[in-house]
């Protein structure tokens, strides 16, 4: 079977410069990586946007942990309905009798649930997230989250790690359609990711995956193209406004780019650029600042930055492998600090 046109990339890789340099260098310098799409929103306005050869505007590409901010927005739009609040333990049947039958939908949310799960390691067959996505236990992603046992008090230490964020997706679903069977369940999510944020925020492309038992991979498995996301991060730089119509509450905005009590690097599934409890340089560029910056993080180098003091809406897709992600931070707090700040009128 013969492969499908390539889409044309708006802004052809081949440009040699552009007004904006540093967001040209994603392109053409190795040190960072393999970046496939690069958009740069400034007051809701595109200022950059341009591809790696073989994409385009109409490409979906792979959030990897972004997703995790996809969930909370869907929490979030819970919590508004009144069908889950943030400070009662979450509902989990399956820790009901044990210690982690106090865990709080906020301590999720932060991930500082306490329960004991191994997100990475030298030895990644035996890490939780990749035996739930790639292997033994991916035919029901739930099931293996909440199998864990608790492993410190709850809302003592952040400890991230993606099946809290899949338990996180399982308790939007439960809220939905409870007691749902696995294709209605999947089909009661898929709506109401349609109804209440890809259609309402303008993220037409959006796309999320679903496990064999019908369980939304809400930490790992969205895909959207370059624009659609921007239209996420856009959404939150405008307060939860999209044309006039508010999509996520204020509060909830508020929310999830405020720190967490273990980390004042994370918020509500949404990775801060503030100085994180163990002082590394894994998320943003805190260092460099601006200290309001904030954004949904993916495995390899997937960004959407919100950057409220500058208007910017910073958006990085690509595949560059995490231990040597410092020069894409770099270039990225290179590119942001280019614009100054806005002054309030």
């Amino acid at each position: 079977m013969r492969a499908p046109p390539a889409i044309p990339a708006a802004i052809p890789a081949s440009v040699p410069t552009s007004a904006l340099p540093a967001a040209d260098a994603f392109f053409t310098t190795p040190a960072l990586g393999e970046t496939r799409a690069l958009i740069v929103l400034k007051d809701g306005k595109p200022i950059f946007e341009r591809y790696a050869p073989g994409y385009g505007p109409g490409t979906r590409l792979i959030s990897w942990s972004m997703a995790k901010s996809i969930t909370a927005t869907l929490i979030g739009f819970l919590v508004a309905d009144g069908k889950l609040e943030l400070d009662t333990p979450a509902p989990v049947t399956e820790w009901q009798g044990d210690a982690r039958a106090k865990i709080t939908l906020r301590q999720l949310l932060h991930m500082a649930s306490g329960v004991k799960h191994l997100e990475a390691g030298p030895e990644p067959e035996r890490a939780d997230t990749y035996r739930a996505l790639f292997a033994d236990t991916s035919a029901d992603i739930y099931k293996a989250a909440v199998a864990e046992p608790a492993g410190v008090p709850p809302g003592t230490r952040f400890e991230y790690n993606t099946l809290t964020t899949h338990i996180l997706a399982r308790i939007v679903a439960d809220a939905i359609a409870p007691g749902a069977k696995p294709t209605e369940r999947k089909r009661a999510v898929r709506a109401f990711i349609n109804d209440r944020l890809a259609r309402p925020a303008g993220m037409a492309s959006l796309l999320c995956e679903f496990d064999p038992a019908g369980n939304l991979y809400g930490g790992s498995l969205c895909h959207a193209t370059a624009r659609d996301w921007a239209a996420f991060g856009q959404l939150y730089l405008d307060g939860g406004v999209v044309a006039g119509v508010q999509v996520v509450r204020p509060d909830w905005v508020r929310f999830v780019r405020t720190p967490s009590p273990t980390n004042a690097g994370y918020g509500g599934q949404f990775w801060l650029n503030v100085k994180p409890f163990d002082g590394k340089d894994e998320a943003l560029f805190w260092r460099a600042g601006p200290a309001d910056a904030y954004a949904a993080n993916g495995h390899l180098g997937q960004y959407v930055i919100v950057v409220p003091s500058r208007r910017l809406v910073v958006v990085r897709l690509g595949k560059t492998q995490d231990e040597v992600l410092q020069p894409v931070r770099d270039g990225l707090a290179t590119l942001v600090n280019g614009f100054p700040a806005v002054v309030a009128k």
